[in-house]
């Protein structure tokens, strides 16, 4: 059948009569080659025969019922496409299920384990860690079982729509980023051809430019927020894991993963010194230090005191069993619980502080150290000395005293004015 044809002359009623009777050795043929085979066994399959390089050969493609009328004519085109091509489908299938086995041991979960292996030494420990959890919460479940050759854009992209229906497109955002990253890596090593995760980033809503993350920026708008968290019904891991964020404008992920290790309570300027393994930028040689302010250096020691027996080793242990709360958990007090969706977030926090404290006289430098946003390598050499640290301290008394007077509700007096 180099050039065959297939007359498509049989029906569904004429093989039905035909499998009936099912005399073994006999043929039902369609044309082109393609024909219904009454095996030994008295089965009936779907055969091609073909002739290439002047030998005849014959390809099987399935048992009938299984395989349909319908899908059988469709194989027959594609086999009939590689024999034009002077390619022999038997041996292309042979190929095939070769590479398929070896790709079954280079699956999405392990291919993206490496990954992350590699990714260890350029990494924080924590964001390593969190971003092992997001494939092993939102990719393996889908595409960990998969060949890596095998994934299509449209397998990737119904991965990322199931995270982005969480309403949290950032963690989408992170999340395909990764997956671009595995996929480039599978394609230096020779696991696959093209790169799924490429056009994917289609589906994902563009960021505005120049906008900016939800804040607000004033006394009593801020005061508000802290009456009504007070008034919801919130766990006390997370009401105080939301009043630690207000009260030191710290990033999230530092909140819900802080350890008691690094609170200094009992030092005569209470300070939390975070490790610079878990800060964002972890290139800089000296840790975090934030100083607390009376009234959240006092909350955690009432917390501490809670807690001691239990001998926590994270500040904000989480009641299911995981190590500590989730970012989530915070985040979605303001989102839902509080209405504050497009508001105010738990980062909003650092906006304020920067904003509020800027326009109250404190100095750039300063302000960006305690945000730990210092670039110039002079500030950063000055980080903890003297004169500088002892800025720091009085710009956070500053912030809790304000946040803790917008609280109560009384009349905030601006810094400038308080001078005079």
């Amino acid at each position: 059948m180099r050039g065959g044809i297939a007359t498509g002359k049989l029906t569904d009623k004429s093989i039905k009569a035909f499998v009936a009777k099912a005399e073994i050795g006999r043929k039902l043929a369609d044309g082109g080659g393609l024909y219904l085979f009454i095996t030994q066994a008295g089965n009936p399959t779907w055969r091609i025969k073909y002739r290439l390089d002047g030998k005849e050969k014959v390809y099987s493609i399935g048992p009938y019922p299984l395989i349909s009328l319908a899908a059988a004519r469709l194989e027959w085109g594609e086999v009939k496409a590689k024999i034009l091509a002077g390619k022999d489908p038997v041996d292309s299938r042979r190929l095939a299920r070769v590479s398929h086995a070896t790709a079954a041991g280079h699956t999405v979960e392990v291919v993206a384990g490496d990954w992350l292996n590699m990714k260890r030494t350029e990494w924080s420990e924590t964001h390593h860690v969190k971003s092992a959890r997001a494939f092993e919460r939102d990719v393996f479940p889908l595409l960990g079982k998969l060949p890596i050759s095998a994934v299509t854009p449209a397998m990737v992209a119904t991965t990322i729509q199931t995270i982005q229906n969480r309403d949290v497109l950032e963690t989408a955002s992170r999340i395909l980023q990764h997956l671009n990253g595995v996929f480039r890596y599978a394609q230096a090593k020779g696991l696959c051809r093209d790169n799924p995760a490429a056009p994917v980033k289609e589906i994902l809503p563009r960021k505005k430019n120049g906008t900016h993350m939800a804040a607000l920026l004033d006394w009593p708008s801020l005061g508000d927020v802290l009456r009504r968290a007070e008034l919801a019904r919130l766990s006390n891991a997370v009401r105080l894991a939301h009043r630690l964020c207000a009260f030191t404008a710290a990033r999230i992920g530092n909140i819900v993963e802080a350890e008691w290790s690094e609170f200094h309570l009992d030092d005569e300027q209470p300070t939390w010194i975070i490790p610079r393994s878990k800060m964002k930028v972890v290139s800089r040689a000296i840790d975090h230090r934030i100083p607390l302010c009376t009234h959240i250096a006092e909350e955690m020691r009432q917390w501490q005191t809670m807690t001691h027996l239990r001998k926590n080793l994270y500040v904000f242990p989480s009641p299911t069993g995981a190590r500590h709360i989730g970012r989530e958990s915070v985040e979605k007090v303001y989102r839902v619980t509080l209405g504050l969706a497009g508001k105010h977030s738990p980062h909003g926090w650092r906006s304020a502080f920067s904003t509020l404290a800027r326009d109250n006289g404190f100095e750039r430098d300063v302000v960006e150290l305690a945000l730990d946003h210092a670039h110039d390598n002079e500030v950063v050499r000055a980080y903890d000395r003297g004169e500088r640290f002892a800025q720091r301290v009085l710009l956070y008394r500053w912030w809790g005293d304000m946040l803790h007077a917008a609280q109560s509700g009384a009349r905030i007096i601006p810094l400038d004015a308080a001078r005079h």
